[in-house]
């Protein structure tokens, strides 16, 4: 599925320019601020269990720890979960946030949250999107400085998530209105899908591209009455970005994986999570400033698809040791480490952040839950600390910011909310998020809540 979403001029009322100009020659100028000319967000809905990822717990009590080991990696001291063997040699790229914290305890809030740095006006719901809802971090991209290099700012892939088979709410943009949506582009292993749509046809040159879209500029004259309203101006918006992708081959050619070798695609494997990866990669070095990869479709897939591995959420109430050894953990290591040691020997990691999360982790008791369907316990939702990873544009590398207690259930130090990794994401881009841009009513409305994580940046 292939949704053109967005893109306009800028109306917020200021220079984009200024706002990295201005960061960039105070005195308080963060850490990393404008490393970054790209980054990668990896969202792992459902809520990715931190004790059977990032930060196990080998020593807690019996009920707590669960099934799995842990292995050394490649930064001395630091241990992750047996199944993140690749990964596990990729630590010394990375720094990981072991105290993130906050107190949304449902999927579509608290991805709302994750993906627009704001709380929804209704915590632990599971709303649809909405027309007022704050806009997504790609929307606001967009917004405060749209890019000269590629037609989209921000482009979602093997969307859009579902919980578990609506939208959730905060991948669009919200109440800055369609013109602002991030392009969502479905299944990636479906070449056709991705290229359908974005290859000019034969019976279509540019010439004749051209002049089609000189008649619809002057249908759309015509209809200046109508282009009063908001939505058929947004709906011009969208032609007009269709027609941009179209027309710039080397745009439609980033799209197109079957210019990787074998041995690439093979390498981030050929499944939905890992070719949307190697996408990603594509994209950024065609220029696209930020790039989300939802990591899986459905925060909980395995409901209605059983056994088949692409489908599979990290929403594991039941089955979470199953679930994770046979589906989960070998296709997250895969392309995690793929994706890492691509753009590290590219030389793309010192000037891309990524930025890999879940909305929340997992509680740290292991019990079964009846209403949920599975035949082993698992683990219920837990948002007082789960564990993230980021990597590039400066980031410390073999680096942990702060802790858990001994059971994983509270931050013992440094506790990281999401608003502070969504500063971040545009501290690194160069984009001052204490700044504002406004609303279609002229309102101020801040880039950002949190604060840029200055404990990226330090030393081991």
């Amino acid at each position: 599925m292939l949704a053109g979403l967005g893109f306009g001029t800028n109306s917020a009322g200021f220079s984009p320019q200024a706002i990295g100009k201005e960061a960039a020659s105070g005195a308080d100028t963060p850490m990393g601020f404008g490393r970054a000319k790209s980054v990668i967000v990896l969202l792992a809905s459902g809520g990715q269990s931190q004790l059977e990822t990032w930060d196990p717990k080998p020593n807690a009590p019996d009920g707590i720890r669960g099934e799995f080991s842990s292995i050394g990696t490649s930064v001395p001291g630091v241990r992750f979960c047996e199944y993140m063997p690749r990964i596990a040699r990729t630590a010394s790229l990375m720094t990981i946030i072991r105290s993130m914290s906050h107190d949304d305890l449902d999927h579509g809030s608290a991805i709302y949250l994750s993906l627009t740095g704001q709380f929804h006006p209704r915590k632990s719901s599971n709303f649809p999107p909405r027309p007022e809802d704050a806009p997504a971090l790609g929307a606001i991209l967009q917004r405060v400085r749209p890019t000269g290099q590629f037609p989209y700012s921000a482009i979602h892939l093997n969307g859009p998530v579902l919980i578990p088979d609506t939208p959730s709410p905060g991948q669009y943009a919200g109440f800055l209105g369609r013109t602002y949506d991030p392009l969502t582009i479905g299944d990636v292993t479906k070449p056709s899908i991705i290229l359908d749509g974005l290859e000019p046809q034969p019976e279509l040159p540019i010439v004749r591209q051209t002049v089609r879209t000189t008649l619809l500029e002057s249908f759309d004259r015509a209809r200046k009455q109508a282009d009063s309203d908001r939505s058929m101006r947004a709906m011009n918006d969208l032609y007009r970005q269709a027609h941009s992708l179209l027309e710039s081959p080397r745009c439609r050619q980033a799209f197109d994986l079957s210019k990787e070798s074998n041995t690439v695609r093979d390498r981030y494997g050929r499944f939905r999570s890992g070719q949307a990866c190697l996408l990603a990669r594509r994209l950024v070095e065609a220029g696209v400033p930020l790039v989300t990869v939802f990591l899986n479709e459905s925060i909980r897939g395995q409901d209605t698809a059983f056994g088949q591995t692409d489908a599979y959420g990290w929403d594991t109430h039941n089955d979470i040791f199953d679930s994770m050894k046979n589906h989960l953990l070998p296709r997250f290591d895969i392309s995690l480490s793929a994706l890492l040691e691509d753009l590290q020997q590219r030389g793309l990691l010192d000037s891309t952040l990524v930025v890999c999360m879940g909305e929340f982790g997992r509680a740290p008791r292991v019990a079964t839950e009846p209403n949920f369907a599975g035949f082993s316990p698992g683990r219920k939702h837990w948002a007082a600390v789960y564990s993230i990873a980021m990597a590039g544009a400066g980031v410390a590398r073999g680096h942990v910011v702060g802790s858990s207690d001994r059971i994983g259930a509270y931050p013992e130090t440094t506790p990281i909310l999401p608003g502070d990794v969504a500063a971040t994401i545009f501290s690194s881009l160069g984009i001052d998020p204490s700044k504002h841009f406004t609303d279609p009513t002229g309102r101020p409305v801040p880039i950002a809540a949190g604060r840029p994580i200055k404990e990226l940046y330090g030393a081991l």
